[in-house]
């Protein structure tokens, strides 16, 4: 079990440093994420046909297309969300990001006919006033910016792929992340070729963290995030979770030298507290209530 956590942990930590690997890179939004897609998704593929991972999922056609739509908007909220990344910083886009699980816990009554408890709503409500707090003198300032519109399109687009993969439920584990990480490598490979054609030029100095990024922190980190997510407890799974935004913060302000006021340092303790408080205090089962 222990190892597990280890793995795990390692896993949220690799996905909080995705914005400090990015800041390093030369590149288009959506040319970071195409590349990042690809290794990782070729990474993964290569881990689960060498441990003799079989694709079942071709069994359920319905629940595949419910996957593959989930990897469509997970290629879309990558994108959005390393454009957040260049435009207001990693902090601030991660924040916006995180506010995706908590869309997904108010419109879970509606969709899954799960029972919203009290818990969930202070959490929702707790997330509703830290967005305000950390976003309210940007708002003021100069309205809703292109990169405050991406952070709340990658929140939205990451509540459309929970959605949507907790809809494929017969197709779980490793190779669910295979399929939805190779859907959202077609996804945001025929946007880019779309948007630029085929040609993709990677600057000599950002070789080395489109490699990392790439191989790393999406596949090592997904291989080590979903080979232990399964053994261990749903709640730890949740909490522990929140050390991906909580760790992209902290290294947002050790090596990028972002700084938040006091009102945003209490708007961001808002959010992962209200969300993690909802996720945690909000599972606690009720004979008709399913997450």
């Amino acid at each position: 079990m222990n190892a597990h956590y280890v793995k795990f942990i390692s896993a949220c930590l690799l996905f909080g440093s995705n914005g400090i690997v990015a800041s390093h890179i030369l590149m288009s939004s959506h040319e970071i994420v195409f590349l990042r897609t690809l290794i990782g998704s070729l990474f993964l593929l290569a881990v689960f046909v060498l441990t003799g991972g079989k694709f079942s999922g071709l069994r359920n056609v319905r629940h595949l297309a419910y996957l593959i739509l989930s990897g469509v908007a997970m290629g879309a909220s990558w994108i959005f969300l390393f454009e957040a990344y260049q435009q207001i910083g990693v902090g601030m886009a991660t924040l916006a990001y995180y506010c995706g699980p908590v869309i997904v816990m108010a419109l879970s009554p509606l969709l899954f006919k799960e029972k919203l408890t009290p818990a969930r709503i202070c959490g929702f409500v707790a997330v509703l006033a830290g967005m305000f707090l950390v976003n309210r003198d940007a708002l003021m300032l100069d309205g809703l910016s292109w990169g405050l519109l991406c952070g709340a399109l990658s929140a939205v687009m990451f509540a459309l792929m929970v959605i949507l993969n907790k809809m494929a439920a017969s197709i779980t584990g490793f190779e669910n992340a295979v399929w939805q990480l190779a859907t959202s490598f077609v996804t945001v490979a025929i946007y880019t070729v779309l948007r630029q054609g085929f040609a993709i030029d990677i600057p000599s100095g950002s070789f080395a963290p489109v490699l990392l990024l790439g191989l790393v922190n999406t596949g090592v980190g997904c291989y080590l995030y979903f080979s232990s997510m399964q053994r261990l407890p749903a709640q730890s799974v949740a909490i522990c979770g929140y050390l991906d935004p909580l760790s992209a913060l902290v290294f947002a302000a050790v090596f990028l030298a972002e700084r938040m006021s006091p009102e945003q340092m209490a708007g961001a303790a808002l959010i992962l507290g209200g969300a993690a408080f909802g996720e945690y205090f909000g599972r606690k089962r009720l004979p008709d209530v399913s997450w």
